[in-house]
């Protein structure tokens, strides 16, 4: 089983060495927990895609240390340091054209590379002792909903890798917003997160688009397939749950946006937000899905929250987990 580290400075330099050395390492974000590896090793880096049993047309984040050039490992488009200057470090990936020291493995062939400066103060002191970017996708089973604890990779993961390094619960618990930047006239939103686009827009002073259309396979971008972020509980997106329900059908679990008042709150009730807060509603997500695929329900019916905000983040997430071919 894994070993969970704390963040002594100890516990920082030997997951370093152990980085270094072509180990993996499961880390601390602000979004989610990552499953690490030194983004200029491919061996290394091919490993996380066996561990999480990964499609390897998937590409990896990689992630800078504070202080960082993005220069060294990418050709910048001109919009990138506005942006970096305004959001990073924090929970915003750019897609950029990559340079050859990007092993092909982290792109999946592609010549672009999806780059992020975190904000966690953990990461960065891994970062930071380890001196090289590292590429970073969510430390679960690939499909999986994301982990938001050290508790939740061990759960998942913790068979298959040696190494957790414990930050504390995520505190954002979305993933973050990725933002194409290769056309500097037509930047595009692949994945909404805590980073809105009228965020973005403001900084750019343009219109930013949001990506609709899924991706042909050799085009594809982190986390833009469409079934992800899923519970293994068969799940169903909702505008509004009828309140009856639930007592009408006790073994369906059901997640409401906010805390429901004049509803028996029975063993299926689930929600995510006390008081109508969406940043609320964002950080428990994927800590409820959890809770309800563990308490063993046959079907999960969520209702979506107000689409605005990080609202949009949220629905995106809902509506991925009870995505089905068609």
């Amino acid at each position: 089983m894994a070993t969970i580290f704390s963040d002594s400075d100890e516990s920082i330099a030997l997951l370093s060495r152990k980085l270094l050395e072509g180990e993996l390492v499961a880390v601390p974000t602000e979004t989610v927990y990552g499953l690490a590896a030194v983004a200029f090793n491919p061996e290394a880096c091919a490993k996380i895609f066996e561990v999480k049993e990964r499609p390897s047309f998937d590409p990896l984040i990689v992630h800078l240390p504070i202080g960082f050039d993005p220069k060294q490992i990418s050709n910048p488009s001109p919009l990138l340091a506005p942006l970096a200057e305004k959001f990073w470090p924090g929970p915003l990936t750019l897609v950029v054209e990559k340079k050859p020291i990007i092993p092909d493995i982290v792109t999946s062939g592609m010549d672009s590379v999806a780059i992020r400066m975190p904000r966690h103060p953990v990461f960065q002191r891994l970062l930071k002792k380890c001196g090289k970017p590292l590429a970073a996708p969510s430390a679960n089973p690939f499909g999986y909903v994301s982990p938001t604890t050290a508790a939740h990779v061990e759960e998942n993961l913790g068979d298959r890798i040696s190494s957790i390094l414990d930050g504390g619960p995520s505190e954002i618990g979305l993933e973050s917003t990725i933002l194409d930047i290769r056309n500097p006239d037509q930047p595009k939103i692949l994945r909404p997160g805590s980073i809105l686009k009228t965020d973005l827009e403001k900084v750019l002073n343009r219109k930013i688009f949001l990506s609709k259309t899924a991706p042909k396979k050799q085009e594809i971008m982190p986390g833009q397939t469409g079934k992800h972020y899923s519970p293994k509980t068969p799940s169903f997106l909702l505008d509004r749950i009828d309140p009856d329900e639930p007592s009408k059908n006790p073994k369906t679990a059901y997640l409401f946006f906010n805390k429901p008042e004049s509803l028996n709150l029975a063993e299926n009730v689930f929600w995510l937000s006390e008081k109508e807060n969406l940043l609320e509603a964002g950080h428990f997500l994927f800590e409820r899905l959890r809770q309800i695929d563990r308490a063993g329900f046959r079907k999960l019916i969520a209702e979506k929250v107000p689409n605005s905000g990080i609202g949009i983040a949220i629905n995106d997430r809902l509506r991925r987990a009870a995505f089905r071919e068609t």
